[in-house]
């Protein structure tokens, strides 16, 4: 019996979220015929679950239709457990939500709990780097706020050898030193942050590493004007959209001498074509890295996407399927998915 969630469906049950439209494809990856309870619960749900033979599959209606899902409400949560006798969270996506089917539910089964062969993959993945890494260790995070990092900068000060900064977060560390950025992108409450990040590196003994120069375009735009200069010396109404050649050698001169490697957030604006060579180059390195023995875990979201445009998915150790979940679990949050199997 599969559940799952699709989207985020405000008003209860919506068409266009209806997992229905799953089926067809789920009968051809199985090469079985799939049914479809038209409710997660109720009464087609258990007539449909009861009636099931081995080998069949249900697939039940999606679980946000239910506010309950989310508000993690124990009764929902025995409602779907008693259509079935074994089960299995294979959802690392949303490990760090303490909703009703990914944590709630599992206090059901005791005994019978377990975790699907990816959420397994995963956590093995993520403690290899964590609890495992190989030295020289290095991090390179990206994307746009220092903010969304900081848990993750902090936990991985004491883990890494190296901490190269990319992406729109390397403006708020260039100006809090002091640089001129234009209109590049900025947390301007966050410069004292990023200032203790370097005090803290450099007590820590990391090898903290900025992007020393940067393509910089007039507007926020695919087809923008660009140019190169200096990270430090941005015109004003130019902003910054990639890392620098320059910055890309400082980069994979660290990664090609790097055993374990972890990678969050892109380099630049990767959707834009003009300035993704900096993201391309940092992931065609990983590979390269990775080819001649490193340990490569690419963290979810953009970086995902990325390593999947540049056509480098099977180049990499791991990619990971939870972007948020898998940062939590490197913040050394507890995940309610995980805990909630291994109680």
């Amino acid at each position: 019996i599969l559940m799952s969630h699709l989207g985020r469906p405000k008003e209860g049950p919506a068409e266009k979220y209806s997992l229905k439209h799953l089926v067809a494809h789920i009968s051809k990856l199985t090469n079985t015929t799939v049914k479809f309870a038209d409710d997660c619960i109720g009464a087609s749900a258990t007539q449909l679950s009861s009636e099931l033979k081995p080998g069949e599959i249900l697939l039940l209606e999606n679980l946000r239709f239910y506010k309950e899902e989310e508000k993690g409400d124990p009764a929902f949560a025995k409602k779907l457990a008693a259509l079935g006798t074994v089960y299995v969270n294979d959802a690392f996506g949303t490990a760090h939500r303490a909703h009703a089917s990914t944590a709630v539910i599992a206090e059901n089964f005791p005994g019978k709990k377990f975790f699907g062969y990816v959420m397994a993959g995963e956590l093995a993945n993520a403690d290899k780097v964590l609890l495992h890494s190989e030295k020289p260790f290095t991090a390179i995070m990206g994307g746009a706020k220092v903010s969304d990092k900081i848990l993750i900068i902090e936990q991985l000060m004491n883990r890494v050898n190296n901490l190269l900064i990319g992406g729109g977060m390397a403006f708020t560390f260039v100006k809090a030193m002091g640089g001129t950025i234009g209109s590049s992108l900025c947390e301007e409450d966050k410069l004292d942050l990023a200032l203790s990040i370097i005090e803290k590196a450099k007590a820590k003994n990391v090898n903290l590493i900025l992007p020393v120069d940067t393509i910089i375009a007039d507007k926020f735009d695919a087809n923008a004007n660009s140019k190169t200069c200096n990270i430090n010396e941005i015109p004003d109404g130019w902003m910054g959209l990639d890392i620098g050649p320059e910055s890309e050698k400082l980069f994979n001169a660290t990664i090609a001498s790097s055993k374990t490697i972890l990678w969050n957030g892109p380099a630049g604006v990767f959707e834009f074509e003009k300035f993704s060579h900096g993201t391309k180059a940092v992931a065609n390195a990983i590979a390269d890295a990775t080819s001649k023995g490193a340990f490569s875990l690419i963290g979810g979201g953009d970086s995902a996407a990325a390593i999947s445009k540049f056509n480098l998915t099977d180049k990499v150790s791991y990619v990971s399927t939870g972007g948020g979940a898998l940062l939590e679990y490197i913040e050394g949050k507890e995940l309610p998915g995980v805990t909630a199997i291994n109680n």
